[in-house]
């Protein structure tokens, strides 16, 4: 892997909603290998906090795990007992924020609206999940990049395809979350791994002069 494509893809979220335990290593080294470098297992899938542990256990120094769908400070605190030190909710909770923040973590919140946003801005976030993206688009990014801060790293998650990368980081977003678009648990190592290299070079290729 080039460290082009690892600069790349040092933004892009893989989101492992229904991974099991027993598949999530083998499917953590095909991501690690296509450049991603951030992982969240959502907490509606089967036995998250194994799965966190077990990717956490890698000790690999470049890259962070952590959980989505965290709704609550529980959940936070779960996490970090884990070794997960990312947080991703799909809403902006003020608590849960300040809780993975007092405990050293990454957290990125959900919202879709400006008011939202500084919500999570004054509690302390500067990482913004902007869900669920497909129903909201580029213009609305677009809009909102004109009045965030310049620090506030905004990422689009919830239908983001390749076709819709260039779009987006011409709209502001300085990232993605990917779903169904990489995973999905009846997904073959060969589908994901081929799915994470498309996104990659998507991502490459629209930041290329």
């Amino acid at each position: 892997m080039t460290s082009d494509s690892t600069a790349s893809s040092a933004a892009l979220v893989a989101i492992l909603r229904g991974v099991v335990p027993d598949r999530v290593l083998k499917i953590g080294d095909v991501l690690y290998a296509a450049g991603f470098r951030m992982i969240e297992v959502p907490l509606n899938s089967p036995d998250p906090f194994a799965s966190i542990a077990a990717l956490a256990a890698c000790n690999r120094p470049d890259w962070i795990v952590g959980a989505g769908t965290v709704l609550t400070s529980a959940e936070v605190r779960q996490t970090h007992a884990a070794g997960g030190r990312l947080v991703v909710a799909p809403n902006c909770d003020p608590e849960v924020i300040r809780c993975a923040l007092q405990l050293g973590m990454r957290v990125m919140p959900g919202f879709a609206t400006a008011t939202e946003a500084f919500q999570a801005i004054q509690a302390g976030a500067r990482d913004l999940k902007l869900f669920p993206a497909c129903t909201h688009g580029p213009r609305h990014l677009q809009a909102l990049r004109a009045v965030l801060p310049t620090s506030v790293r905004v990422f689009p998650v919830g239908g983001v395809g390749v076709a819709d990368i260039p779009a987006w980081l011409a709209a502001g977003a300085a990232g993605f979350g990917l779903g169904s678009e990489l995973f999905r648990p009846e997904y073959e190592l060969e589908e994901i791994a081929q799915r994470a290299a498309d996104l990659v070079r998507a991502v490459r290729e629209a930041r290329r002069p």
